[in-house]
């Protein structure tokens, strides 16, 4: 059993104590409501543990790792259509792709699946015009990903590495604006000669930081710990640096109402070891062609699942400021928040039977 002096996934369940403990209530988009407070200490993972590649899945209860792989390889791609994770079991863009979210969104020209310029777009393409899903974008925009490679191959001691997902020329036609938005990676080389190549220069360990703007504790968090941990791993293997560290910042950390019996429940747990991360290609090579079989996941032990609301924006608040409700006092906003979810999701639900499945109810800050 983990000692909690040590271990690191206690960060986490103290940051959702502080939160249940000290947040203010605050109305939201989904109409349910959240405790929340701001810019909380982050929240820092190693990545390798004595030479060993570690993965910091949360393990106080079990989380889904072939969406993450699957998620963070479609960003890599530069996709935007959520169609290709549907066909592959992953569900947790298909509400954001779906005929009615988009009309919603005034984007009734899409096709089903078109998102927009999200994620793997700002991070392939930046600058680009979007037109839509289907067409090849080979050479537009910047290719943030790969200068960032590039740097790190040619000059790790560059201080703009950056990799940002938040174009707000973009916000508007997207289906969702990002809630992990921005990261910055860094070489360390510690210890000098003593972990050095064969040629005796010093091996650098690659470290990432994290911005993310909305942080749900519940569910999404521990999806982007994993996400981004991940990508991490991935930029070390192919410019042959050691994997360092996650560093997590949060602007907006909340808890949803409806998740606090299942995040006590979760406190209650004590943390078990991370897995060891291993990544059957060859060191260097290309950020671009990896596939799910490309990784595996050794002594992942996580507590059993634990079942959480997710939420499902109501529409009437997505249309853009002009058209979000506003509440001007706060007794009335959970009532006409409510009001105006329930119409909409009733008219949805109806019409969508991947909703009537139960496969698309995620949370948005997941992705």
């Amino acid at each position: 059993m983990a000692s909690r002096s040590v271990h690191e996934e206690h960060q986490y369940l103290d940051l959702i104590r502080e939160i249940l403990d000290e947040g203010e209530k605050r109305p939201d988009r989904t109409g349910t409501g959240t405790l929340s407070i701001f810019a909380p200490r982050p929240l820092k993972f190693k990545l390798n543990d004595n030479g060993r590649p570690i993965l910091p899945l949360l393990t106080t209860k079990r989380v889904f790792t072939r969406a993450i792989i699957a998620e963070l390889l479609w960003f890599i791609q530069g996709s935007t259509s959520s169609l290709p994770l549907s066909e592959a079991g992953v569900k947790i863009w298909d509400g954001n792709g779906s005929r009615e979210f988009l009309d919603s969104r005034g984007l009734k020209h899409r096709e089903v699946g078109d998102l927009g310029p999200v994620y793997g777009f700002q991070w392939r393409h930046f600058g680009a015009e979007y037109k839509d899903a289907s067409t090849d974008y080979t050479g537009q925009g910047v290719d943030q990903l790969a200068e960032i490679i590039h740097k790190l191959r040619t000059d790790p001691y560059d201080r703009r590495m950056i990799l940002t997902a938040w174009n707000p020329r973009d916000l508007s036609i997207m289906a969702l604006p990002p809630c992990h938005m921005f990261a910055q990676f860094y070489v360390s080389f510690p210890g000098q000669a003593a972990e050095g190549s064969s040629e005796g220069k010093p091996k650098g360990h690659l470290h990432c930081q994290l911005y993310q703007r909305s942080c749900d504790m519940g569910l999404g968090v521990p999806f982007n710990i994993a996400s981004y941990a991940l990508l991490c791993h991935m930029i070390a293997h192919v410019c042959d640096l050691v994997p360092g560290s996650l560093t997590h910042v949060m602007g907006d950390a909340h808890v949803y109402l409806d998740h606090i019996d299942a995040l006590r429940t979760q406190l209650e747990r004590e943390p078990r070891e991370f897995p060891e991360l291993e990544i059957k290609r060859e060191r260097g090579g290309s950020i671009d062609g990896w596939k799910l079989e490309d990784f595996e996941i050794k002594g992942y032990d996580p507590h059993k699942s634990i079942a959480m609301k997710i939420r499902i924006v109501p529409f009437a608040t997505v249309l853009g400021r002009n058209h979000a409700f506003r509440p001007a006092h706060r007794d009335t906003a959970q009532g006409e928040f409510q009001t105006s979810w329930s119409i909409t999701f009733t008219k949805i639900y109806s019409t969508n039977p991947l909703l009537r499945k139960g496969q698309i109810l995620f949370s948005d800050e997941v992705h």
